[in-house]
């Protein structure tokens, strides 16, 4: 998965092409959120 930034220890990726709805995955050591970028739900 393509990495979009890192800070803090914090890991932000997202599949350009992926499946609806638009959404982005966070990583911090073992806790993983993955985010709908249209609403912000978690």
């Amino acid at each position: 998965m393509p990495t979009i930034s890192r800070f803090l220890g914090i890991i932000i990726a997202m599949y350009w092409n992926g499946h609806s709805p638009l959404h982005f995955h966070a990583k911090y050591g073992e806790y993983k959120i993955t985010v709908d970028i249209n609403t912000g739900v978690v």
